[in-house]
């Protein structure tokens, strides 16, 4: 869709790969290091939306393309009931907590007045000439509570300029336009998307200065991809990887992806920093509008799949929600994702393990292992410094059951547990019902039904001593089991 490197995809398939400091002999005094780097105030914000949306809108919404050629002639952008509000409020129910518009595409076709090119929607026959759906979508978004943010394309097909020094002043005034009338953006997401231009030529990127101006206008924007808050996972499915990693190098220089290996990128790497993932997928086949795709609108069992691979394994989920011709969220799109909500909210409603005694054989003075089921997100438990190994128990108080787990680190502190395991006490014996890697923000765990009024998380290696924020017990809905069902 967007020009993604597989480049990219490849090292950091490495960089997250799973496996013990003890399997890899990485220092620990190096982990520790890597334990200790800790995210903005912004990237723990951005990382608590969870769930956000995309919404793929422009001219090749109307020609019943994917990318355009730039050469669309801005006449045929005509919506005939555009509602911004109808798509907040798709939203709103769907719990997208933000949505991010194409404000342009590769096609270059402005869905702005913008006053550096004639290439907009300044020039079609909606709302007479006058419209500006970057306004209506972005007022939209505040009068829902849905937070806004802008894609815009660095690579132009329609903009002569494009392959010069002056290309780079143009991407600016745009950036400059969105980032100063549209109000508080949330996320300015970038892709990599460099192809010939109406000359020929290729652009080189002056992404430096474009982070900087953004930097300027607004200073708490979250930038993804080619900045430095918020990396691409690396697959347009929407999936995280089983061990994904908030801490990378802050540059990968010109080492090889066999020198990257594992978790051994960490050696030697001069800086480290919080760089989270962003899972980005679409509800259909393509990222724009086609009527031919009404009918292959992701299955319910498809959307939860995507959710536990993309928000249950420390990531973001960006799911693209392409409107239609008349410019709403179509009828199917819009009843699939109240459908997920609801199957969503049935499942995760009642935590089982609300308020329930919890027990640790090693505690740090001041962290009560009991901060983990007290619903708190400010509170948390932790052992003593250098304490990497440690479990909790949780007293239930009566037979429970349930067959999903969530476990959330205070990320405020870094991320730091490398495996844990979940166990439950049945018959008077501990059986293992869940074991993984990496943990982060949230960790969701999905497993055959257990009956038990007791289990233990016991985290079984970890960078620096274990800081966990939440815990939880669910047990999933008739509707996602029977999807489950399904396989779909």
């Amino acid at each position: 869709m967007n020009g993604k490197s597989s480049i990219l995809a490849a090292v950091l398939a490495v960089l997250c790969a799973p496996g013990s400091a003890a399997e890899l002999e990485v220092p620990r005094e190096i982990l520790r290091r890597a334990a200790h780097v800790t995210p903005t105030p912004q990237q723990v914000a951005w990382q608590e939306l969870e769930f956000t949306c995309f919404a793929h809108f422009g001219v090749n919404t109307f020609t019943d393309r994917e990318w355009g050629d730039g050469q669309e002639d801005p006449k045929i952008f005509n919506p005939t009931d555009f509602d911004a509000d109808q798509w907040a409020s798709v939203c709103k129910q769907a719990g997208m907590k933000l949505l991010i518009l194409t404000c342009k595409h590769h096609d270059g076709f402005c869905l702005w007045p913008s006053q550096y090119t004639e290439h907009s929607v300044k020039n079609s026959p909606w709302r007479g000439g006058k419209g500006d759906v970057v306004r209506e979508v972005s007022e939209a978004c505040r009068r829902h509570g849905v937070k806004f943010g802008v894609y815009l394309s660095p690579w132009d097909r329609h903009e002569r300029s494009y392959g010069s020094d002056a290309y780079n002043q143009f991407y600016k005034n745009q950036l400059r336009e969105l980032l100063t009338n549209y109000g508080e953006i949330t996320e300015v997401w970038w892709d990599g998307a460099c192809g010939e231009g109406p000359n020929g030529k290729r652009q080189v990127y002056d992404w430096e200065g474009y982070i900087e101006l953004v930097r300027q206008l607004q200073p708490k924007v979250l930038i993804f991809g080619q900045g430095p808050d918020v990396r691409w996972v690396g697959n347009e499915s929407g999936l995280a990887r089983e061990s994904e990693w908030s801490v990378l190098p802050l540059k990968l220089g010109d080492r090889t992806e066999r020198d990257l290996g594992h978790q051994k990128y960490l050696v030697g790497a001069e800086r480290l920093t919080w760089y989270p993932a962003e899972c980005d997928v679409s509800i259909r086949p393509g990222w724009f509008y086609h009527a031919n795709q009404d009918g292959q609108v992701k299955s319910l069992g498809q959307l939860l799949e995507i959710y536990y691979r993309s928000v249950g394994r420390n990531s973001v989920l960006l799911l693209n929600v392409p409107p239609d011709r008349r410019g709403r969220f179509h009828e199917n799109d819009a009843a699939r994702l109240r459908e997920f909500r609801t199957v969503l909210d049935e499942t995760f409603k009642t935590n089982l393990a609300a308020g329930a005694k919890v027990t640790a054989e090693q505690t740090r003075s001041g962290f009560d292992p009991a901060s983990v089921t007290d619903g708190d997100g400010n509170t948390y438990w932790t052992t003593e410094e250098g304490v990497v190994r440690a479990s909790l128990l949780i007293d239930l108080g009566r037979p429970v059951s349930f067959d999903r787990a969530m476990v959330q680190e205070m990320i405020a502190t870094g991320q730091r547990v490398e495996e844990f395991t979940l166990e439950a006490q049945v018959d008077g014996q501990w059986k293992e019902i869940a074991k993984a890697t990496t943990i982060g923000y949230k960790r969701l765990l999905r497993f055959p039904e257990v009956t038990a009024s007791t289990v233990r998380l016991t985290i079984l290696d970890s960078r620096d001593c274990p800081t966990i924020r939440e815990f939880g017990l669910f047990k999933a809905s008739a509707r996602e089991r029977m999807s489950a069902g399904r396989g779909g």
